[in-house]
């Protein structure tokens, strides 16, 4: 579970395993080993990875099922846009 999200939000964010690796400070072939489920992240990384993709921890580690979106910095506008965005791919897609 926990590889299968590494691996997704990595690719969502058009990011090469060395890419991730570089901004996490590790090597590539440590991010390689999470996604084949050979390891897992510590903590320390699991935290790192849950805010460079603002995702929650829970999330990441497979114990909740839905992503959340960041609205931090947001204005009451923007908010109402991402509320309606959501709603339109949710009917879109049902």
């Amino acid at each position: 579970m926990v590889a299968d999200r590494i691996r997704s939000l990595r690719e969502n964010r058009k990011l090469s395993q060395a890419q991730l690796a570089k901004k996490l400070g590790i090597t590539r072939s440590s991010v390689n080993a999470w996604e084949m489920g050979i390891s897992v992240p510590s903590t320390q990384y699991v935290v790192e990875l849950s805010r460079l993709f603002g995702v929650s921890t829970d999330y990441l580690l497979g114990l909740q099922s839905d992503a959340t979106i960041s609205i931090d910095g947001l204005d009451e506008d923007d908010i109402r846009m991402v509320q309606h965005l959501v709603l339109h791919l949710k009917s879109k897609n049902h």
